[in-house]
């Protein structure tokens, strides 16, 4: 099958050309031997069906990164390149152009973001364009799919150029300075009202509140999408419609082994959160109490990632970040990992040096509960007072600045400066925003559910064959003395490896108080990964990186939780 590659830098709309040519047959994949993920499709071409691979965005074939690495893989196994380009930022864009044109491979070149090219006074000679690089050149707007219709008829045309030779990094830029001469004319015009709000939003004295304000709405639009959802859809369809039918399934099989490990124990009320069986709990927390929060939180991510506001944080958050070790694009790992810890695990690769990588693989791990574990966190919290889900949260946050300063401080090695393409702010496309949302559910779904059925499993067996009561008995002095817990909260800790957010649901039948539950919550987040987002940071960290922070992570749990006990336990 003929295989057509689609290459530029970050930030170009690549995503959206991405969408508007394989509509909905859309599989997101890692690359082989890598974490990095890619997205590849299908379309028919000519009355042919190609496959369409979206590479990871890259500045350079010469990679700095994992992802740059990947991209230049992808690029060895290309039939046809399509080299998107943002038309607002020709001149760096075309550095990427070149190399691939040096390679002496079928390329076409989408000239993206043409109309915000016209919009901001920036004219380009696509036909002289493509006379000096020697492959076809067509305009897009992909976001309203303007020319992408031309694209898809031009795609035959791709070819070789025959303009452009292999020269050296200073000759490249010369080449490039000459092409822009001849191609482009930019129009004095005055700054809009959008361009007033792009600098209001890097500016750190305007920036800083926009930045609050920002996150604050995007965190109201998460809770307000999960709760009509579980108010109006799911809590309808589990107890007025699933609930009945498990009565009827309890009574048909009776006491037993089978009735605990798919429904719960025989003879008390089903409760889908407390009586862990796999067709209560397994179902009800991943579905029911969790799904909703992350539709809420990845739809608003991609809506802010689509309008090019995430640039314009990590470079606002740049100072507060080289602080901490890392610099400022340490807030994407930050924000993906709020959503599910395994992407914002993966996004660590992205960093330049081991030092930024290991620190902000430690503090993901340590500090940012995903929301499965946050809508648990609020279930649990709620009933007794916001305030109480304020603490675990305001510690969380503490944590991070702490040891995120501690560790700068004592780990060895650089931390780079950031380089970031600030790309103009976008009107996104519900389509891209809704097929990016739609991939990224199917993705927590497809790791949600089996390590939530498998530790409900374990949790299951372990207390038939009374494991669970003697580990709790052991360990009852230490979570006594250490968090001010009772000795059946070290089981929560164990499940907590397979899934945090069911621990944190097991906390509901111990009749702990509001401050027990929140000092439980806390230390969970904190001691250890759960084993998806283990299993990736041993990957991204190597077993010796990923053994001294799980001691970094151990050490913070004890210390916090010890914290926590005086201070609201006063014991």
């Amino acid at each position: 099958m003929k295989r057509i590659v689609l290459m530029g830098n970050p930030n170009v709309g690549k995503s959206v050309v991405f969408s508007r040519l394989t509509g909905a047959n859309v599989i997101a994949s890692n690359y082989p031997g890598t974490t990095v993920d890619f997205s590849r499709g299908r379309m028919k071409l000519g009355g042919e069906t190609v496959e369409i691979i979206d590479a990871p965005g890259t500045y350079s074939l010469e990679p700095s990164n994992r992802a740059e690495e990947v991209a230049l893989h992808m690029l060895q196994e290309a039939d046809v390149v399509i080299n998107v380009v943002d038309a607002t930022n020709l001149e760096r864009n075309l550095y990427l152009t070149l190399e691939l044109l040096e390679r002496g491979i079928p390329v076409i070149v989408a000239l993206n973001m043409w109309d915000e090219a016209r919009h901001v006074g920036i004219h380009v000679d696509e036909r002289a364009l493509e006379e000096l690089l020697g492959v076809p050149v067509v305009p897009t707007v992909a976001l309203t799919g303007e020319g992408i219709k031309a694209l898809v008829s031009r795609i035959s045309e791709a070819r070789p150029s025959d303009r452009i030779r292999p020269v050296t990094e200073d000759e490249r830029w010369v080449t490039i300075g000459a092409i822009i001469k001849q191609v482009e004319r930019v129009e004095h015009r005055h700054h809009t009202l959008w361009d007033r709000i792009s600098d209001m939003t890097i500016t750190p004295l305007t920036g800083i509140p926009i930045a609050v304000a920002v996150l604050l709405f995007a965190f109201l639009l998460v809770r307000l999408i999960g709760e009509t959802l579980i108010t109006y859809v799911l809590d309808p369809f589990f107890n007025s419609l699933y609930l009945p039918l498990i009565e009827r399934l309890s009574e048909w099989l009776g006491p037993g082994i089978l009735h605990s490990i798919l429904i719960g124990e025989y003879g008390t009320d089903i409760n889908f959160i407390e009586s862990l069986g796999l067709l209560t709990t397994g179902l009800y927390v991943p579905l029911g109490a969790v799904l909703p929060y992350i539709i809420g939180f990845y739809f608003t991510l991609s809506i802010l990632e689509d309008t090019g506001y995430l640039p314009r944080l990590a470079t606002l958050m740049d100072t507060v970040f080289h602080r901490l070790g890392m610099h400022g694009y340490g807030i994407v790992p930050l924000f993906l990992g709020l959503g599910c810890n395994v992407p914002g695990a993966l996004a660590v690769r992205n960093m330049e040096a081991k030092k930024q990588r290991f620190i902000s693989a430690t503090l993901l791990a340590i500090a940012v509960p995903c929301m499965a574990q946050t809508a648990m966190v609020f279930g649990i919290l709620g009933p007794y007072g916001f305030h109480y889900v304020v603490m675990v949260f305001f510690t969380l946050g503490i944590l991070y600045l702490v040891v995120g300063i501690i560790l700068n401080r004592f780990i060895p090695g650089e931390s780079p400066e950031i380089f970031l393409e600030i790309p103009p702010y976008r009107r996104p496309s519900i389509r891209a925003v809704a097929k990016k949302t739609w991939m990224r559910i199917r993705w927590f779904l497809g790791d949600a559910i089996p390590y939530l059925f498998l530790g409900v499993f374990v949790v299951n067996v372990l207390y038939v064959v009374g494991f669970l009561q003697w580990l709790g008995d052991v360990l009852s002095p230490f979570m006594h003395m250490a968090f001010g817990l009772p000795g059946e909260a070290s089981i929560a800790l164990i499940i907590g490896f397979l899934r945090k957010d069911l621990a944190v649901g097991m906390l509901l039948p111990l009749g702990l108080s509001a401050a027990q539950l929140v000092i439980a919550a806390t230390v969970l987040t904190i001691y250890f990964p759960c084993i998806a987002t283990f299993t990736v940071l041993i990957k991204e960290l190597g077993i010796k990186g990923m053994a001294a922070s799980a001691s970094i992570m151990v050490a913070t749990a004890v210390t916090v939780g010890f914290i926590l006990r005086i201070i609201l336990l006063g014991v």
